[in-house]
């Protein structure tokens, strides 16, 4: 339903498209979890401002890429989620800086920067999920991370205004990033990014990219549904192996199994876990590890809603 139907709504006319008991499954990698009360997918960025500003200033809101780092309970969400993912999302180049919207896919920008004649974004390639999501986790591999090509940024207010951000007004650790004075994901989202790269060799770059992605396919369960690494690399150590050496590759619950082929991996075998299925492996695999390995191993992926 076009919510420039609704009657009730002041010009101008929101141009985006309202759903109302959206399954996520459908916006999530891991193809399950609730459903969202309302859904809203916005035909732009001032489209999205303009439907914030419909919102009740006590009305639940979640943001949602690509759905690669987040698990929604069975019992679903109340509120709105703004879905966030575009393929048609702008990407060019501002004076030396590559702009790229939130809505846009990470490789995306990837061989939009190596097709431009810049190397260093390589590593974008192998995030799969959003440039919002990727802003909003300090997200990284194969070496490197989002913020350290940050030049600026633009925020999308709660009260619906457009607001530019520079590095300075975030503490960015690893998989961290925390606005100094509001709060991220409920005061305020990314909505773009200013990123600075180097000047490079455009067949380097994109031979780099192939390199990279072709190591992914190697090393990880593309195959299956899942979300990407579960857990962040303990300082000094790697996830992936304390997992593995306690026993768990190919240990399931219900639906959801740590992966064979990377134990850091949940998958969704068969696409017939529940969320609850793949929570309440996330946990086991918590207590496992903090009572072998004497580790706790902190959650990469988010998880919100309600359980059934």
């Amino acid at each position: 339903m076009h919510m420039a139907e609704q009657k009730h709504l002041s010009p101008p006319a929101l141009r985006g498209r309202l759903l109302r008991d959206e399954p996520m499954r459908k916006h999530l990698s891991w193809r399950t979890g609730g459903a969202a009360e309302r859904a809203y997918v916005p035909a732009d960025i001032e489209d999205a401002a303009l439907f914030l500003r419909t919102l009740p200033a006590d009305e639940p809101v979640y943001f949602v890429g690509l759905g690669s780092n987040l698990l929604v309970r069975d019992g679903g969400l109340r509120g709105t989620v703004m879905l966030m993912h575009a393929t048609h999302a702008v990407l060019r180049m501002d004076g030396a800086l590559v702009y790229a919207e939130a809505r846009a896919a990470s490789p995306k920008v990837a061989r939009f920067a190596a097709t431009q004649g810049y190397a260093g974004a390589e590593f974008l390639a192998g995030i799969p999920g959003t440039v919002g999501g990727a802003l909003a986790m300090n997200a990284g591999c194969y070496g490197a991370e989002t913020w350290d090509r940050v030049e600026r940024v633009l925020m999308l207010c709660r009260s619906g205004e457009l607001r530019r951000r520079l590095p300075a007004d975030f503490d960015v650790a690893y998989r961290h990033v925390a606005l100094k004075d509001a709060k991220l994901g409920a005061d305020e989202w990314f909505a773009a990014g200013w990123f600075a790269f180097e000047r490079g060799e455009r067949e380097a770059a994109l031979g780099r990219i192939k390199q990279l992605l072709q190591q992914r396919i190697a090393s990880q369960p593309l195959a299956l549904p899942n979300a990407g690494s579960v857990f962040r690399n303990p300082p000094g150590d790697h996830a992936a192996r304390l997992i593995e050496a306690c026993g768990l590759k190919g240990f399931a619950i219900g639906g959801a199994r740590v992966s064979e082929k990377h134990a850091n991996f949940i998958v969704n075998a068969g696409g017939r876990g529940s969320a609850a299925d793949i929570e309440n492996l996330i946990e086991h695999v918590k207590q496992t590890v903090r009572s072998r390995q004497g580790v706790e191993l902190v959650t990469e992926v988010r998880i919100i809603g309600e359980r059934a």
